[in-house]
């Protein structure tokens, strides 16, 4: 009952304000003045007030807002746990880091491979035949082949 003598009553100051604004020929400030005003008393009646002041005066919907917030926290510590796990089995996963696309050459694919070359001299510091493949027999190995 109170609440609704206060929004009446602040209803009824911002209409009077409102008038005193349009006599000083501010019709546009007016309007809005005059608009902003009449939100509490419809607000009054269609209940909402008394909802409103309801659901903040009873200790129950607290203890429920409350339960929510934790519930909340759970799923988002939840959450956090997930992604850190998926990180970390996506970095035990991984069979060969040192692979990557750049290694390929340009325009290449794991599954076009590299056509071999005869070479005269092999350049000294070169790979070995057997180390080429390594991130391939990896790859294998993860898909038991």
């Amino acid at each position: 009952m109170l609440a609704e003598t206060i929004c009446s009553a602040v209803s009824a100051a911002g209409l009077g304000i409102a008038a005193i604004t349009a006599y000083r020929k501010r019709f546009l400030t007016a309007t809005r003045i005059a608009a902003y005003s009449l939100v509490p008393i419809g607000l009054v009646l269609t209940g909402a007030v008394e909802w409103v002041s309801d659901l903040v005066f009873k200790p129950s919907t607290w203890i429920g807002v409350g339960l929510l917030g934790i519930a909340w926290a759970l799923f988002m510590t939840t959450r956090a746990v997930e992604r850190r796990r998926a990180v970390r089995t996506t970095q035990e996963d991984a069979v060969a880091p040192q692979a990557s696309a750049p290694s390929l050459g340009a325009g290449r694919t794991a599954a076009t491979p590299t056509p071999k070359r005869k070479e005269k001299h092999p350049k000294p510091g070169s790979a070995a035949p057997a180390e080429d493949f390594s991130d391939i027999e990896a790859i294998l190995k993860k898909h038991g082949i």
